[in-house]
């Protein structure tokens, strides 16, 4: 039973061979990381620019909306910035 796991183990560790991180300042942060603090920078500006204009009010479901931008944001400073 072992021999016929040992080759699926294996295989399914095989992608831990390099992490995704990044040496920022002499120090190895996840990259992932990063990308969610710009997500959330960005989330907070648009936020933010959305009610120096007034419409932020309008804004249906104000938590599933800003929960969409922190994800599509942190999705997309992913792809630009690592790809």
């Amino acid at each position: 039973m072992m021999r016929r796991l040992t080759p699926c183990i294996a295989m399914l560790l095989s992608g831990c061979t390099s992490s995704p991180t990044l040496n920022v300042f002499g120090s190895f942060f996840p990259s992932w990381m990063l990308c969610v603090l710009a997500g959330l920078i960005l989330t907070i500006a648009t936020h933010r620019l959305l009610e120096m204009t007034g419409t932020g009010k309008s804004v249906p479901a104000p938590y599933l909306v800003y929960l969409s931008l922190a994800v599509a944001f942190t999705l997309a400073a992913w792809l630009i910035w690592l790809s």
